[in-house]
């Protein structure tokens, strides 16, 4: 964890959050995660009218992710318009899961955790290379 600078993760998803498409909710959320070859992507939220089809900022995070090359995440952030620290809903939990290097540490409402503890007993890409092997 002490290599993990969590101040310039911080600062990319409070950067990102600023372009966050919410003419609904008014609720700005910003992502960020650190990749394993030390890149920082990130992510904002974009609303649609439907709601339904809305696109958390986890999920354009790893749009991020693929379009700069692909990679897993080791360290992750997800902030609100108020640069507090919020959770991932349990869809982005996932997300972030199938994507994550094992052990991936996530800033969590109550500290540093890693993607098993906050998605515990995950089912997954390695899942389903131990199925299909």
């Amino acid at each position: 964890m002490a290599d993990i600078d969590w101040a310039a993760i911080r600062e990319a998803a409070v950067a990102a959050l600023e372009h966050a498409y919410v003419p609904y909710s008014k609720y700005q959320v910003g992502a960020a995660a650190l990749t394993e070859d030390g890149r920082i992507v990130s992510g904002c939220n974009i609303e649609n009218a439907s709601y339904g089809v809305t696109l958390c900022a986890e999920c354009t995070m790893v749009g991020d992710l693929h379009m700069g090359g692909g990679g897993k995440l080791v360290a992750f952030v997800c902030v609100n318009r108020d640069g507090e620290t919020i959770m991932p809903c349990g869809r982005c939990r996932q997300l972030l899961f199938e994507h994550s290097a094992e052990g991936m540490l996530l800033e969590t409402v109550s500290g540093i955790r890693t993607i098993d503890e906050v998605l515990p007993d995950a089912f997954g890409p390695r899942d389903i290379d131990r199925i299909v092997s």
